[in-house]
């Protein structure tokens, strides 16, 4: 059984074809996709001239009955802040919005697809970093 979340990245580079995303993506049993990234979509979707299209895509896309969306939940918040502590105490700080999407792949435990190698940086979640 495959399960994986995606980012925002590997949503993005599956609407433009890339094979290796694509190919994951349609083999899954299960796709979620946290809450965080649907808001960094939508704002790349109202800066851009098609807005429409790409918000009616991301509809059908969580039409599927294999896509959840992941919303963030009082467990995804305590993940979230364990996330943060570690991050801190190690002295690796990353981008706010990606914790929160760690945090909610690490709520579901599956692997999240992304093609930012900093996710690495965050034990708690299984990455498949894939090539830009």
């Amino acid at each position: 059984m495959s399960r994986y979340c995606l980012d925002t990245s590997a949503y993005s580079q599956f609407k433009r074809g890339r094979s290796e995303v694509t190919a994951l993506i349609d083999q899954a049993d299960w796709i979620g996709i946290p809450s965080i990234v649907m808001g960094e979509l939508l704002i790349g979707f109202l800066a851009g001239a098609e807005h429409e299209r790409n918000e009616e895509e991301l509809a059908e896309f969580l039409g599927d009955p294999v896509v959840d969306e992941i919303p963030v939940d009082r467990q995804v918040a305590r993940i979230y802040a364990e996330i943060v502590t570690s991050l801190r105490r190690a002295g690796s700080p990353l981008p706010t919005n990606d914790i929160w999407i760690a945090a909610a792949t690490a709520r579901v435990g599956s692997p999240l697809l992304t093609f930012d190698e900093h996710f690495r940086a965050i034990e708690r979640i299984g990455s498949i970093v894939l090539r830009p």
